[in-house]
């Protein structure tokens, strides 16, 4: 008889059969709080993009979720490491949201486009509440340690996708050889910060219609004269975008 862990039985022949192994206690206590970590990242993120990270505290969390502090604090073990695992679950939906889908598109201006479009569209739900990106960007722009330290990351990762979809235009032959990467995201990426201070802020409605019609400006004046493709996504008339503006 087999002394391995897995519980191996002999079978007629020398075959072997391994039995599978039993869940343990500690396997579902492992499994249990997981979940409620993730429960409570959830709910921190929910706190966050209304009150901001530097809002988040255990006691309010707590309060939330119905936890005692001491459970809520041996998640995290500090209120740092909380404000980082909501970076870091921020910029996961982000990329499910926006990043993810637009791959289907083809490489170019129409994946560009779709980039942009899906970051709109979340954009436009923000209003209501809040992107993390632009408020921690508030909170933390003078200060140093880990969790400006990821907030950046998250940010820079993003632009690094959006550079990456600007290049494979311009490999493409869909924008003119000359286009600096770099100058034309930092004007999309201006376009998303002015909808959210005009929607958000200043109430201001056609906000979203403004930023699409921003973006299709952008691709007409960078976009290579020859291309047969670009022309057509350029001359779109912008995607009328709803949002609901707060009280």
């Amino acid at each position: 008889m087999s002394t391995d862990p897995d519980q191996s039985t002999d079978q007629p022949g020398g075959q072997i059969t391994r039995l599978p192994r039993a869940r343990s206690g500690g396997d579902r206590a492992l499994q249990k709080g997981q979940q409620t970590k993730a429960a409570i990242v959830d709910a921190a993120l929910g706190l966050a993009t209304h009150i901001g990270l530097e809002g988040l505290s255990i006691g309010a969390l707590a309060d939330v979720t119905g936890m005692s502090k001491s459970g809520v604090f041996a998640h995290f073990g500090s209120r740092e490491e909380l404000q980082i695992s909501v970076i870091r679950e921020y910029h996961t939906r982000f990329e499910q949201e926006v990043f993810y889908p637009a791959l289907s598109a083809p490489r170019g201006v129409a994946r560009l486009s779709a980039l942009f479009d899906n970051w709109m569209k979340r954009s436009s739900i923000e209003i209501d509440s809040g992107c993390i990106y632009i408020s921690g960007a508030v909170e933390f722009d003078d200060r140093n340690g880990p969790v400006r330290d990821a907030l950046v990351h998250s940010v820079l990762t993003w632009h690094t996708a959006m550079l990456r979809a600007i290049e494979q235009c311009k490999e493409a032959g869909q924008l003119r050889p000359d286009t600096r990467e770099e100058q034309m995201l930092f004007e999309i990426h201006g376009l998303i910060l002015a909808l959210h201070y005009e929607a958000r802020f200043l109430q201001a409605p056609g906000a979203p219609e403004r930023a699409q019609a921003g973006f299709h400006h952008i691709l007409a004046r960078y976009g290579a004269q020859t291309d047969a493709a670009a022309p057509a996504a350029i001359d779109q008339a912008p995607r009328q975008v709803s949002t609901t503006h707060r009280e």
